[in-house]
């Protein structure tokens, strides 16, 4: 929506300057316009919990909260998950989809690791689970690091 609105502004303003020249000419110069802030579509529409078990690992379990435009929260990677977050975005992935019910994953076993990721992303509501029981589900992991920790 942001993104929309921002290019709304854009025609707009384009739309004005080419009446510039015949509204300066009756009335003489048109003052500049004020630049545009950069929207960004997860800015202030990212706030998650992530809730992280079995890992192994003391430091890469419990609850982290990670908010996104700014990077915040008590996520200990806060600036690179968003940065990560933004990345699949532009890439036009959906981060949080489970893994298709048809896929073909090998049969290996990641460990007993689990994540549950609640809130929302890009304004988008998110409640979702990540495991490691086979080769689908450690790359759909895989593919979320820094929001999830790094296990083996």
């Amino acid at each position: 929506m942001l993104r929309r609105l921002a290019l709304t502004a854009i025609a707009s303003l384009a739309a004005l300057s080419a009446a510039a020249p015949a509204a300066t000419a009756a009335t003489g110069p048109l003052p500049l316009p004020l630049p545009l802030p950069l929207l960004h579509a997860d800015d202030a529409g990212t706030r998650l919990t992530v809730t992280v078990s079995g890992t192994g690992d003391p430091a890469a379990e419990g609850v982290f909260e990670l908010k996104c435009g700014p990077a915040g929260g008590s996520h200990p990677a806060a600036q690179q998950a968003c940065d990560r977050l933004e990345e699949l975005a532009g890439e036009g992935a959906d981060p949080f989809a489970p893994v298709p019910g048809d896929a073909m994953c090998t049969q290996q076993f990641g460990g007993p690791a689990t994540a549950r990721v609640t809130g929302t992303w890009r304004g988008r509501g998110i409640d979702t689970v990540f495991d490691r029981t086979d080769g689908c589900a450690i790359s759909r992991w895989n593919g979320l690091r820094p929001v999830l920790p790094n296990v083996r």
